[in-house]
């Protein structure tokens, strides 16, 4: 299946300032298999190493990492020669050797021909960053998502229709209606399935929806499982509590989240280390409100106030446990959700794009469901999960901000009016995001910074006697701020 993923591997292969790359995300993504399918179409061999298959690698790291010791018996243990450009080196759940991260600092140092991708699951790298530095500046990285709409509705063979999505996205004309009505059922069979390579291979194949339901279970099972795996034994509960009820609170009118609705008399600070951890296994996202419009968003975001989103539409739906025809459908019993669900779709498409997303109110309730730069300008964008477009809160916004544009995504065709650019459900793909696009590092590589140093910063203001949230978030905005 194809991956977006491929171009940026291309592009890190050939740079003159390539460094090792590591490759992180969530659970199931597809990181192993598209780092693989890039080696064996642009490698004479892969030397594919996995810490969770063959513990006995970490012994040959505790030895010593230097590149000159570790080529000549990582060779013997994959039974074939590493040469330098012609052989792609692959360690596959770094997370459980912390030497394997640190060696690579020396590999870009002493042996920057060798070329070296390295996977590993976020929460796995977050919780276990104990005794080793982390290479920082020493590697390059970049976060793979689940599949967007385009890579979903491309492993359904559907080529031209996607290339006809663009063209209309491009200059605004409508889709032929018969196209229009199937991209439609193309975005809610989207919904059910889901981004997950392994849901989505297997939908192309069978179209069976039970059977990709079996698969998601599968993966909300080992994701409960790491909660217990990976995390502290007083966090655990409070951890699934937290998850359980995200998909609860996304079928409120109102989805900003609040941790109330957890339990009765729920609070930040009780909750917000299991939230801290979701967020940083990549199981969810957070998208906060802003309260100013101005540049950087970051400044003006109101850490308070904040929604939550899963990764992963087909998760949600199997988390939900809704029927493939209800939502197929869009059956009146789901109405309650339909909202939640078509704004947690977007969030995905949005935050596969390399956007950082925020939401706005006003005083008076008003509410834009996004707020993203895009090519130096502030866009508000709504959603709809109907063709019922009409939007007083956008009106409201556009009024007091007067932004370049807007976006109204909804089931209504292509078009523009009234300063808004209309855009189907089935196009959020095509908001594409080129500065993130083309410089994919500096970002991920600051974030990366927080996933592995952060817990540590915590531990730190907790022993200083200053662990409240507010204090954590200022002290973690100056890391990134730099």
């Amino acid at each position: 299946m194809y991956r977006k993923i491929m171009g940026f591997l291309e592009a890190w292969k050939e740079s003159e300032h390539r460094k090792p790359l590591i490759l992180q995300g969530a659970r199931q993504v597809g990181k192993t298999y598209s780092i693989l399918e890039f080696g064996r179409t642009h490698y004479e061999n892969v030397a594919y190493f996995n810490f969770e298959t063959n513990p006995k690698l970490n012994e040959t790291f505790e030895e010593n990492i230097s590149p000159d010791y570790l080529i000549p018996i990582l060779s013997h243990i994959a039974g074939q020669t590493i040469v330098t450009e012609k052989t792609l080196i692959v360690f596959d759940e770094v997370q459980l050797c912390e030497r394997a991260l640190t060696s690579l600092k020396y590999f870009c140092e002493n042996a920057p021909d060798y070329h070296i991708i390295v996977a590993g699951s976020l929460l796995g790298v977050a919780v276990n960053r104990a005794k080793f530095s982390f290479p920082v500046g020493k590697v390059d990285m970049k976060t793979l998502y689940p599949m967007d709409m385009e890579e979903f509705m491309l492993a359904l063979g559907e080529d031209d229709l996607v290339e006809q999505i663009k063209k209309c996205f491009q200059t605004d004309t409508p889709l032929p209606s018969a196209l229009h009505d199937a991209a439609m059922q193309l975005y809610r069979q989207y919904l059910v399935v889901g981004g997950m390579p392994e849901c989505v291979m297997q939908f192309a194949e069978t179209k069976d929806y039970i059977l990709v339901r079996h698969t998601q279970d599968t993966i909300l099972a080992s994701y409960l499982n790491d909660m217990s795996k990976y995390n502290n034994l007083n966090e655990i509960k409070k951890t699934r509590l937290a998850y359980d009820n995200i998909t609860v609170q996304l079928s409120k009118k109102n989805t900003r989240f609040q941790y109330k609705l957890i339990k009765k008399g729920g609070r930040a600070s009780e909750f917000e280390n299991a939230i801290e951890w979701l967020c940083l296994s990549g199981i969810v996202s957070q998208v906060y409100k802003v309260e100013q419009i101005k540049k950087p968003l970051e400044n003006y975001r109101d850490i308070d106030a904040f929604k939550i989103y899963v990764s992963d539409l087909g998760l949600l739906c199997a988390k939900k446990d809704l029927a493939a025809n209800d939502i197929l459908y869009m059956v009146d019993e789901i109405n309650d959700f339909k909202g939640g669900m078509a704004e947690n779709y977007v969030n995905v498409q949005l935050s596969i794009n390399g956007y950082h997303t925020y939401y706005w109110e006003s005083e008076r309730g008003a509410e834009i469901d996004f707020i993203i730069q895009r090519d130096g300008q502030l866009i508000p964008i709504e959603v709809k999960s109907a063709d019922n477009t009409r939007a007083k809160s956008l009106k409201v916004y556009m009024d007091t901000y007067k932004p370049a544009y807007a976006i109204k995504l909804s089931a209504k065709n292509f078009g523009f009016e009234d300063n808004k650019k209309i855009v189907p459900l089935y196009a959020a793909f095509c908001i594409w995001n080129q500065y993130c696009n083309s410089n994919a590092h500096g970002k991920c590589g600051r974030y990366f910074f927080l996933v592995f140093f952060m817990p540590k910063i915590s531990v730190n203001l907790e022993k200083g006697g200053k662990s409240s949230l507010l204090f954590k978030i200022k002290m973690l905005w100056l890391v990134v701020r730099g």
